[in-house]
């Protein structure tokens, strides 16, 4: 199956509801993420449904939080990477049910370890909310979701494309990589994401995705 037929069918399955949807697309750090996120909402577009898209990058936590165990500690990326309250409050509640649709997209600008005090927007009735970012299926966010997709693809694979857009080691098991790579194990061990998600597409080759049969 072509990329552009899989995403299709992924785009088919989003509930069609009055109400507002919310959707994750979640996976490891350069499993493909964004890029995903931002085509799923290219052809829900295409099909004439109001579409947001937020990453999870905007709702990191103050470097001084995110490293505040360690900047090499995999429990730190793990347990404080993100903002969840900040999160929710900003925009998972706005498109819940009976929500105001009124949310800002960013609180925090990692590159710059900025606070960010965003203006807010309001999105129409209907909108699909596409939202991609990491640990997306753990407790304190997995009920939030009405439709979501977990990526998938060996830390070989996703090591070497982080290697690539960020220049860090392409060995998934060099020291350099324990933070990302450990923390995304300690996040697979508490939740089993593919166990959670709606749909598990493995994404090793990005221009033939797969998705997975049954994973639960």
């Amino acid at each position: 199956m072509t990329r552009e037929r899989l995403i299709a069918e992924v785009a088919g399955r989003v509930p069609e509801t009055p109400a507002s949807v919310r959707v994750a697309v979640d996976g490891v750090d350069g499993v493909g993420k964004t890029t995903f996120a931002a085509e799923l909402a290219g052809v829900l577009r295409s099909l004439g449904r109001p579409v947001v898209q937020v990453s999870a990058d905007g709702f990191h936590q103050v470097r001084a939080v995110r490293h505040r165990r360690g900047a090499r500690s995999p429990e730190g990326f793990w347990l404080d990477s993100y903002d969840h309250p900040a999160l929710i409050e900003n925009v998972l509640e706005p498109f819940g049910p009976g929500g105001s649709r009124r949310y800002r997209s960013a609180v925090h600008d990692v590159r710059t370890d900025e606070i960010l005090d965003l203006p807010w927007s309001t999105a129409p009735a209907g909108t699909v909310l596409v939202l991609d970012g990491l640990f997306l299926h753990r407790d304190e966010l997995v009920g939030y979701w009405d439709f979501s997709v977990f990526l998938t693809a060996p830390f070989g694979v996703t090591a070497a494309r982080m290697a690539r857009r960020d220049g860090t080691n392409p060995d998934p098991e060099h020291p350099d990589m324990a933070r990302y790579v450990q923390g995304q194990r300690l996040y697979f061990a508490a939740c089993r994401p593919w166990t959670r998600a709606d749909l598990v597409i493995d994404n090793s080759d990005v221009h033939r995705p797969v998705q997975a049969a049954d994973h639960r």
